[in-house]
């Protein structure tokens, strides 16, 4: 049993040609309707002929080269321009004859070269046509040949605009999607940095801490395993950072929240950073992206105080209000003994600040006035994921 549901589906991935020739084969078949007969164009006003044998062919060139009239344009304008004529001189006035005004809206819409050319021998060839109708007998004036030209001449303008509206929509789509690609690569460009940044400070710390305890096996086992720990949660994050670029993947990836914050503390707590943390009032029962990038900026300075003042006591306050979260992170002096050198690209806190703002709330960084640094940020609750 045929899907109806599915006929408009499998229509679209016909070929072109095969989808345009039942629209011919029914101009064919008006105009063999006795009711149509000489109801089509007539230009010159010649005396109505008969149908004869010579009509079909006629009806035919006129009808049939509309299958190709997106695939070969050209050509299609051609044959029905030569029927038509035929069709006028022999006085027929079929139906068929509305088949010149589609081919030359199709020719203009669908024609990628030439078409000024086109247009010119178009032009060019309509004012034999003029001449012989007129030497036949034709009662016609210049005026009247003039207004018919322009009726066609309106056809070929409506399929130019219509292409040009096709190429500007086209561009806009270009645009829409090159914009989303490139949101969606600085995304994850960014969740990207803020994962693999923070685990691997903390590896390359411990690492660095661990060359000073080979003189205590118990503090040097208990550094060894929190390397191991945060290479392990890195590997966790990392895996479900990486379902965002699987087209496979249907379900939502996981992003962190601020309910999180005494896990990542503790984390960097156990890389050596002193840190001390507090926390104020109610999160909101959903605060979306809100929610994130309050993790993400405490993450990124705990990061850089890992970085840049290793070993230098770490603040740490979050509160949260009734329609904001803020955030405070603070780290005392320079960097302390045992430190590790590790560069940075500023990628992070420029990330940051873009976070913050597109959820209309401010971010700053900078050192303090006594010495250290400080990473202040106010986000706006109940922001939409």
């Amino acid at each position: 049993m045929i899907d109806l549901r599915r006929v408009p589906e499998r229509w679209r991935h016909w070929d072109v040609t095969v989808r345009d020739l039942p629209f011919a084969l029914l101009l064919i078949l008006l105009s063999t309707v006795p009711a149509l007969h000489q109801r089509g164009t007539q230009l010159g006003e010649l005396p109505t002929r008969p149908f004869d044998a010579l009509t079909a062919l006629v009806v035919a060139l006129e009808c049939l080269p509309l299958a190709v009239r997106r695939r070969r344009p050209a050509l299609s304008v051609a044959l029905v321009s030569l029927g038509f004529a035929i069709d006028q001189l022999r006085a027929y006035h079929t139906v068929a004859s509305i088949a010149l005004p589609i081919a030359l809206l199709s020719t203009a819409l669908h024609q990628e070269r030439h078409r000024r050319t086109t247009v010119v021998l178009l032009s060019v060839a309509y004012v034999p046509l003029a001449v012989a109708l007129s030497r036949s007998g034709s009662i016609e004036t210049v005026a009247d040949f003039v207004t018919f030209y322009l009726a066609l001449a309106i056809a070929w303008g409506v399929g130019a605009w219509m292409r040009r509206t096709r190429a500007a929509e086209a561009e806009q789509r270009r645009h829409v999607a090159e914009a989303t690609r490139t949101a969606e690569r600085t995304r994850i460009a960014r969740e990207l940095h803020d994962v693999v940044t923070h685990h691997v400070t903390a590896m390359v710390v411990q690492a660095e801490a661990a060359r000073y305890l080979t003189a205590s096996p118990d503090r040097l086992d208990d550094t060894l395993t929190a390397i191991t720990g945060t290479g392990r949660r890195a590997i966790t994050d990392l895996r479900h950072l990486l379902d965002l670029l699987n087209p496979d993947h249907s379900t939502e990836p996981r992003l962190p929240s601020v309910g999180e914050l005494h896990t990542l503390v503790e984390q960097t707590r156990l890389a050596g950073q002193p840190v001390e943390f507090t926390e104020g009032g109610t999160p909101a029962a959903s605060t979306g992206s809100a929610e994130v990038a309050a993790y993400r900026v405490v993450q990124e300075a705990l990061t850089n105080a890992l970085k840049y003042a290793y070993g230098s006591r770490t603040t740490v306050h979050v509160r949260h209000g009734e329609k904001e979260t803020t955030v405070e992170v603070s780290t005392d002096g320079g960097p302390g003994p045992g430190g590790a050198s590790l560069g940075g690209s500023g990628r992070g806190l420029a990330g940051l600040r873009e976070r913050v703002a597109v959820l209309g709330g401010e971010f700053s960084a900078g050192r303090q006035t006594g010495g250290g640094f400080v990473v202040r940020a106010r986000i706006p609750s109940g922001s939409p994921s």
